[in-house]
């Protein structure tokens, strides 16, 4: 017999095969075979239980097969085919089992072929067993698997997608679908769970979907900033599982296929027209569920929860959190950012700047680089298309935004009830825009004079014309400055003072 350990043991030493060969009486072929079957099987040291039998039966237990008349069975095939989704053991021995009759060879029965799996799985697979901290951790995830809602106008078949959340400690579990699996959803999903179990745990633990995790790197992922505001909000933390690394939520994705098993697959030829009708189906069963006694440990799912899970969550907040989404905008040259088909401003600025939008169901809230630059209430569908704050616009724009016969209106009233008179005549014996236009005029000659000089030479105007223009008024102001610069010439003439001047008494005109 082939002396594997002897053989290994001097490999893993670092011994040549030569010397390998000579020590064992083994030929350098039976040597290169046996440690290149190791290095196969990923084997790299060797440990007390591992006796040539052992060694044998695992590095080549095609031959063990033959040995007694049987096909031999590739068990690291069948154990990765195994974690496929819908791959069961009965699957695999059938496919076996005909691949061998079709080579005319004899295949184990499916008793002996589960129970020699079993044995190398359990000998070459190891997993350890993680015991979970009550209130510790919540796994979440979406099934693969959908259910279906029937359009009752249509006809259409509308897919609905499942959402689950396990508690590993007590395995009390969640579970509701939605219509889609964007982010809001995701963000209900979440809240609703809370509600459920009435508390939050410490740890959440979703997979790498872009709802949750925006850029799954190895060190530190990047979460989904609405999902990161929902966790810091009801105090716990996001710790996305490995990519590929199902084991790291093993309890869900458990949770995931007997949920397939029990709800899904027995829903699958239900007939709904309403989201809230196929919920309902699925919360009576989902309480059968977790209300069900154990079958290897005593209580059930929601016993165990409320004797020694359910003290150790976090108490839910007084008030539900606000869905939020986050989205990035660029800003458009007309200083405003489009989010769903309604458009608000930023600070002029920040022209051509992308921007992270949030938004929740009451307000629009604009950031750049981690800085709030404006805020707008949301508006609904039958509002304006646009939400403006003059303050983001540049000079010029907000001159002429003010520009309007509201706030003309205003200006005048500002002067005297006389020019409030001759705004309301130009505006209505003129069309508005030829009426801004002549206004726009009034208010730039007006800005050059008092609003006391304006007042009365509008009074003036009103009383001597009928058809009163801006023309007219700014003839009327033009005289009053030259008049009030000639009665100013002629008060500062009598006033004058000249010194010493020789008087009547000087020229001897008051002597009789």
């Amino acid at each position: 017999m082939v002396n594997y350990r002897k053989i290994l043991g001097m490999e893993f030493d670092g011994i040549s095969q030569r010397t390998i060969s000579s020590s064992t009486g083994h030929s350098r072929n039976t040597i290169a075979e046996v440690v290149q079957r190791a290095k196969e099987r990923g084997l790299k040291d060797l440990e007390d239980a591992m006796n040539n039998q052992w060694l044998a039966t695992y590095l080549f237990p095609e031959k063990q097969a033959i040995e007694k008349g049987y096909c031999p069975v590739d068990f690291e095939w069948v154990h990765k085919e195994l974690q496929k989704k819908n791959v069961t053991l009965t699957l695999l021995h059938h496919e076996y089992a005909s691949s061998a009759r079709e080579g005319g060879k004899v295949p184990y029965a499916y008793r002996t072929f589960a129970e020699k799996y079993g044995n190398f799985a359990k000998k070459h697979k190891l997993t350890m067993p993680i015991r979970r901290k009550p209130g510790e951790i919540l796994e979440v995830d979406w099934a693969g698997t959908t259910l279906k809602i029937m359009d009752n106008s249509t006809g259409e078949i509308i897919p609905a997608y499942v959402f689950i959340a396990t508690l590993p400690y007590s395995q009390l579990s969640y579970v509701e679908a939605f219509l889609d699996m964007k982010s809001t959803s995701w963000l209900r999903a979440h809240i609703h769970a809370f509600e459920y179990f009435g508390g939050v745990p410490e740890v959440l633990v979703p997979d790498n979907l872009k709802t949750g995790v925006t850029k799954p790197l190895r060190g530190e992922p990047v979460i989904n900033e609405a999902y990161r505001e929902l966790a810091d909000y009801y105090r716990a933390v996001v710790v996305p599982s490995r990519v590929r690394k199902p084991k790291d939520k093993a309890s869900v994705e458990g949770t995931v296929g007997y949920i397939s098993r029990q709800i899904i697959a027995s829903l699958r030829n239900y007939q709904c027209f309403h989201l809230e009708d196929l919920n309902a189906r699925i919360f009576e069963k989902l309480e059968d569920i977790n209300t069900m006694n154990f079958q290897k440990r005593e209580g059930s799912r929601f016993k165990v929860f409320e004797d020694e899970e359910k003290s150790h969550l976090h108490p839910l907040p007084p008030t539900r959190f606000k869905m939020t989404e986050w989205a990035t905008a660029k800003v458009q040259p007309n200083y405003h950012v489009q989010v769903d088909y309604k458009f608000y401003s930023v600070p002029y600025e920040y022209v051509r700047e992308d921007v992270d939008v949030r938004i929740t169901a009451d307000v629009i809230e604009l950031y750049f680089k981690e800085v709030r630059i404006a805020s707008h209430p949301r508006k609904k569908r039958s509002e304006d298309l646009y939400a403006t704050n003059p303050d983001h616009m540049p000079d010029n724009h907000r001159l002429y935004l003010d520009h309007n016969p509201e706030n003309i209106r205003k200006w005048a009233k500002n002067i005297g009830p006389n020019m409030e008179r001759l705004v309301e005549h130009i505006l209505k014996t003129n069309v508005e825009k030829k009426a801004l236009n002549i206004l726009n005029g009034l208010k730039s000659m007006a800005s050059k004079r008092t609003d006391t000089e304006l007042e009365e030479a509008t009074k003036t105007l009103m009383k001597i014309s009928s058809h009163p223009t801006v023309a007219v008024l700014k003839s009327i102001l033009e005289r009053q400055k030259k008049k009030q610069v000639k009665n100013e010439q002629i008060h500062e003439s009598k006033t004058e003072d000249y010194g010493f001047v020789r008087g009547a008494n000087y020229f001897g005109r008051n002597e009789k």
